[in-house]
């Protein structure tokens, strides 16, 4: 395997145990996702917490399988672009409530441009799948 197949294989491993992580956290401890959920959004948050968990767990499966990489590439940057609106959710409830400490606050603020490199991250592990 050459240098950028490992490279590739490597971030395809790592994105996949991120959302693995990520994915199995939903329901474990699903109420901090609960409370990022868009009180816009109909139905419950709860809904949406295990909904957005089974699809972390289904495109880090998709991941970690060379066979179907591509596609979890592709599924990845959609439930990047997907779970935005819960992280904008974070911050503006971060920067609105008195109590939240400044490292939350930052860390929910700062972490909004990050999902422009996961995003192109995902879809160049889709590109570079074999």
């Amino acid at each position: 395997m050459s240098d950028v197949g490992r490279g590739s294989q490597r971030r395809a491993v790592l994105m996949s145990a991120a959302l693995f992580g990520m994915g199995t956290l939903h329901f474990v401890v699903p109420r901090p996702f609960d409370s990022i959920v868009p009180p816009a959004l109909p139905g419950k948050a709860r809904t949406y917490t295990y909904a957005s968990g089974v699809a972390e767990l289904g495109v880090a499966a998709a991941l970690a399988a060379p066979r179907t990489r591509r596609l979890g590439g592709r599924l990845a940057a959609l439930l990047f672009i997907a779970v935005f609106p819960a992280n904008v959710q974070l911050a503006a409830d971060s920067l609105r409530k008195s109590g939240t400490t400044a490292p939350l606050t930052w860390v929910s603020v700062l972490r909004l441009p990050l999902q422009i490199p996961m995003i192109t991250q995902a879809l160049r592990i889709s590109r570079d799948a074999a």
